[in-house]
């Protein structure tokens, strides 16, 4: 079975007026990892808001195609059940909802009524990958996201995107606050995605992380849309050398396009 596809078509974007995004094209296919690299206030976030349907960040222009369907016409509830998963920088805490309740929605939601993933594989799964995340158990009881550390929400994030199993993730600096140790946990879970039916969008701000997860393309955000493409040596330039020399290569002053919501 052949992997899934996302294509973005000269996306533009705009936030209470104010274009962020001023025409992005990228390809992501099922086996791929991608890597967004960029400075602040480049467009980086806003673009995984805008593919995830966040209603603040209004598409002006451009399409959003994943295995032949508009996205942009999908609701987000819509979008996560067509196969797109998004692993938020600052995920919500949900109080009431326990971590396993969630995840055993969540996954339902993408199945056909009939055919509900039962209890007890639920359970074996769920164990499963928090063993490899180095999870607490308990955690698994507790509710959603509440009086979890930065770095136990991280971990949970990555929970979800093995337990739900999408077509396409965004992970929107999944690495932010970690310290190295809980890097290498979260990196070992996205490692352990790998295959031709994943694809995989990776946005960061250093090398740190790419040195456990290896993209097979990386790109450089600048002024609102990729003024950059190459493969993992690319993210390991930008950490020797910085973003100056891209910026003097393409004649770019400002790189940024404003502070990102």
């Amino acid at each position: 079975m052949a992997g899934s596809t996302l294509v973005i078509k000269d996306l533009h974007v705009s936030v209470e007026g104010k274009e962020i995004l001023k025409g992005v094209n990228l390809e992501i296919n099922g086996g791929e990892f991608h890597a967004i690299m960029g400075p602040n206030g480049t467009g980086k976030s806003t673009l995984s808001a805008a593919i995830m349907g966040h209603p603040k960040y209004e598409v002006t222009q451009g399409s959003i195609i994943l295995d032949g369907e508009d996205v942009l016409e999908m609701e987000v509830d819509e979008r996560a059940k067509a196969g797109l998963f998004l692993a938020m920088q600052y995920p919500s805490e949900i109080a009431g909802v326990t971590n396993a309740d969630f995840l055993r929605s969540s996954i339902n939601a993408r199945r056909e009524e009939g055919d509900e993933i039962s209890l007890m594989k639920f359970i074996r799964e769920m164990d499963k990958k928090m063993d490899l995340l180095d999870m607490d158990p308990d955690m698994a009881q507790r509710y959603l996201n509440e009086g979890f550390s930065g770095g136990e929400k991280k971990r949970n994030e990555i929970l979800q995107l093995m337990m739900i199993n999408p077509k396409i993730a965004i992970l929107d600096e999944i690495d932010s606050g970690l310290d190295i140790d809980a890097l290498k946990v979260v990196s070992k879970g996205i490692n352990e995605m790998r295959g031709s039916e994943f694809g995989c969008l990776i946005i960061t701000h250093y090398q740190r992380l790419l040195n456990y997860i290896t993209p097979d393309f990386v790109h450089v955000m600048m002024q609102g849309k990729v003024v950059k493409s190459g493969g993992p040596e690319l993210a390991q330039r930008l950490e020797n050398e910085g973003y100056d020399w891209i910026k003097a290569e393409l004649g770019i002053e400002d790189e940024t396009v404003g502070q990102e919501a």
